[in-house]
């Protein structure tokens, strides 16, 4: 199994002891993601220094303010080292607002063509922001593979992930008993198109919830999924370790 989002950096025990007790459930492979300049050079360097973890690097929406070509430069600098696997997490939060939307469509946009010109996914950050996000993407991301982080936007919005070829990550919100269009939503999702993950310090699964995630906990999540779907553990397992091979790159 695979943990295709979490934050290293954000988890309270040390990296090494997260990392192996995710092997011991069977988690062979991690992206860890930056946040902005200040998480980005660590997740790199986590990923230097451990075998399973491969990085991510980016600003998140909620940090976007002030971006500007510097910030891009600085992430396209990361970007193209060999165990950076991935660009962002970048898009758009109307949630919390944390940034003015024109910095954070400024990132968005600016991360999609780092994406472009490095030849690696980009991973996708929306909260409250459905159409604007899907909107910068239909004119922006042709060509860029594309990963919707933490999938939220429900049964509705799976046809045009499928048509367009976006990858859809589920996280632990998908156990939550209110979550039901969300479930209705992974069932949706095409074999070759489907991803689990974490989101690690956030969102843990229905078992442990309340608590810090881990990506360890990654196993709740895709038990829950592969029930959804109809299909064993192990064939789940077969598939989303497939897919986050073919995207990463690892």
């Amino acid at each position: 199994m695979i943990d295709s989002h979490c934050h290293l950096t954000l988890c309270e025990p040390p990296s090494g002891e997260l990392v192996d007790a995710a092997a011991s459930v069977g988690v062979r492979r991690l992206l860890t993601v930056g946040l902005g300049e200040e998480s980005n050079p660590k997740v790199v360097e986590l990923a230097e220094a451990h075998e399973s973890v491969w990085a991510a690097v980016g600003r998140h929406p909620n940090s976007a303010s002030g971006f500007d070509a510097a910030a891009a430069a600085a992430i396209e600098e990361l970007a193209v080292h060999p165990r950076v696997a991935a660009v962002g997490e970048t898009g758009l939060d109307y949630f919390r607002d944390g940034s003015p939307r024109e910095d954070q469509r400024r990132a968005f946009e600016a991360q999609i063509e780092i994406a472009r010109r490095v030849g690696k996914p980009v991973v996708i950050h929306m909260r409250d922001a459905l159409e604007p996000t899907f909107a910068i993407l239909r004119e922006q991301a042709d060509g860029v593979t594309v990963v919707l982080h933490c999938f939220s936007a429900g049964p509705d919005a799976i046809p045009e992930a499928v048509e367009r070829g976006w990858i859809c990550s589920f996280a632990g919100n998908v156990t939550y008993s209110s979550s039901a269009a969300l479930r209705e939503a992974c069932r949706l999702v095409p074999d070759d198109l489907l991803l689990v993950e974490t989101d690690a310090p956030f969102l843990a699964p229905q078992p442990v919830r309340g608590k810090p995630n881990a990506p360890a906990n990654v196993v709740e999540t895709a038990e829950r999924v592969a029930e959804e779907r109809g299909i064993s553990y192990t064939e789940l397992e077969a598939l989303v370790d497939a897919n986050a091979a073919r995207v990463f790159g690892w």
